[in-house]
């Protein structure tokens, strides 16, 4: 299957039913190739900054091994925000929020697969025993056409998912959107340091495994410039992608493999934090 040829509701499509999989075999990837991530969740959370007890008081589930960064660490969030977090999955980020903005505050997780969603409802129960609070909940809706009233949010959180988004700069629009006057972004995601082989693009595993659907740093900057934020800072954190390799995903494994004869998959991927802000009046 070509992926410049598929249609924006087929590469959702394609999307929806690779995670749809993954929520389904408890993380595992129904599929033989390693479109799930790394196989180990707690060695790549580890890996990406996330602590031991704050790793332990997580539902069990929740984490399912599809970060690619620490957006929760980047936003160094405090008591009362509002929190929104883009394709939020088991809930893995979500309820990390919910610890750290407490009974005043709140936050919403959105995710346009079912399956994720009720996954991720799920370990509310699980959370509420741990934590004492009651202030998460989980929204089924695309990233495009967020179920999210303006100017509602005090930050947007992300984990590896707008790259799998066909149309990135309506996302970046409904970011700033939901978004409070000096609202702020803080987002982890998957990005291209220089095009990838038309052979890598074609394969849908690298869509679903986030790789496919990366743009390059600098596009990245232009859709956030062009939907109005200001104080954009891109951090290209390479380590993410070595770990990979050296775990031998199975999906890294066969990019890799598939790569011009001298070349790595750290020429070409990078994982990238994002910070930026919307400006205005409260």
């Amino acid at each position: 299957m070509d992926l410049p040829e598929l249609t924006t509701d087929e590469i959702r499509e394609a999307v929806r039913a690779g995670y749809g999989a993954i929520a389904t075999n408890d993380g595992r990837c129904g599929c033989s190739t390693g479109c799930c991530g790394n196989s180990d969740p707690q060695q790549l959370a580890h890996a990406l900054g996330y602590g031991a007890q704050t790793l332990s008081n997580l539902p069990e589930g929740a984490n399912m091994g599809l970060s690619c960064g620490n957006p929760v660490a980047i936003a160094a969030l405090h008591e009362g925000q509002i929190v929104l977090d883009l394709g939020s999955g088991g809930g893995f980020d979500v309820f990390q929020a919910g610890a750290m903005v407490k009974e005043t505050g709140r936050v919403i997780g959105v995710d346009m697969t079912p399956e994720m969603l009720a996954k991720a409802r799920k370990n509310i129960f699980q959370y509420r025993q741990h934590t004492s609070l009651d202030n998460v909940e989980f929204r089924l809706g695309e990233i495009e056409h967020l179920p999210v009233p303006d100017a509602s949010v005090d930050v947007v959180l992300s984990n590896c998912v707008i790259n799998l988004s066909p149309d990135k700069p309506q996302v970046w629009r409904e970011i700033f959107r939901v978004l409070k006057p000096k609202g702020t972004v803080s987002i982890s995601d998957l990005a291209l340091l220089r095009p990838l082989p038309a052979n890598i693009r074609e394969m849908v595993e690298a869509l679903v495994g986030c790789i496919a659907g990366a743009t390059l740093v600098d596009e990245t900057q232009k859709m956030m410039e062009l939907a109005g934020f200001t104080d954009i800072t891109l951090t290209p954190k390479p380590d993410y992608v070595r770990h990979m390799q050296s775990w031998n995903d199975p999906l890294y494994k066969q990019i890799a493999e598939s790569l011009p004869k001298g070349s790595e998959m750290s020429d070409y991927v990078v994982s990238l934090s994002i910070a930026a802000r919307k400006e205005g009046d409260l």
